[in-house]
C-alpha cells in the first residue's frame, strides 16, 4: 500500500510494483481509436441501434471535426425510464420528439491524447465520469472508460 501516492510503502520503504514510468504513460497507448460517434442532427432511435450493434456505453456527439457532447446509455435510459409504466409506445413517442442535442451531455471535460494515464484517472474519479473523449489538439482522437482503465489495470498484475 503507497502512503502519499509516493511509491513507498507504509513502512516507507519503496513498494516492489512501483515503476515510475507508468506514471508517464499516454492515454493513447489504452483508449480506443477507432470512435463511434454521432452528429447532432441524428435521431436517437440511430444512438440507441449503435449502442446496441456496437456493444458500447458512450458515443461522442459531433459536429464536423468538433466533439460538442456525449451521449450514454444512461442518458436514453433516464428518457425511456417511463416505459416501465407506460408501455413501448411512449418511449418511442420521446425518442421521436426529443433531439441528440437536448438529451445529451454539453459541458464536457476532454483530456489530450498525451494526458497520462494517472491524470485521466485522476479527472474520472473526481468527477465520477465513465468516458472521457480524448483530442489531438482540437480533433477528437479517441474515447477513454472506466473498462479501458481496468484492462489496463488488470494486464500489469
Amino acid at each position: 500500500m503507497r502512503a502519499g501516492g509516493s511509491g513507498l510503502g507504509l513502512d516507507g520503504k519503496q513498494t516492489p510494483n512501483h515503476n515510475p514510468m507508468k506514471k508517464r504513460t499516454p492515454v493513447s497507448t489504452i483508449m480506443t481509436a477507432d470512435v463511434v460517434t454521432v452528429n447532432k442532427t441524428q435521431k436517437i432511435r440511430d444512438v440507441e441501434e449503435l449502442l446496441k450493434q456496437k456493444h458500447i456505453r458512450h458515443i461522442p456527439v459531433v459536429s464536423g471535426k468538433e466533439v460538442i457532447g456525449m451521449i450514454s446509455r444512461t442518458d436514453l435510459q433516464k428518457i425511456s425510464f417511463v416505459n416501465d409504466f407506460e408501455g413501448e409506445g411512449l418511449t418511442t413517442a420521446l425518442y421521436d420528439a426529443l433531439t441528440i442535442e437536448q438529451v445529451m451531455t454539453k459541458d464536457l471535460t476532454t483530456v489530450q491524447d498525451s494526458t497520462t494515464i494517472h491524470e485521466v484517472t485522476d479527472v474520472l474519479a473526481a468527477n465520477e465520469f465513465h468516458a472521457l473523449p480524448v483530442l489531438k489538439g482540437e480533433e477528437l482522437a479517441g474515447i477513454v472508460t472506466t473498462t479501458d482503465l481496468l484492462k489496463y489495470l488488470s494486464d500489469q498484475y
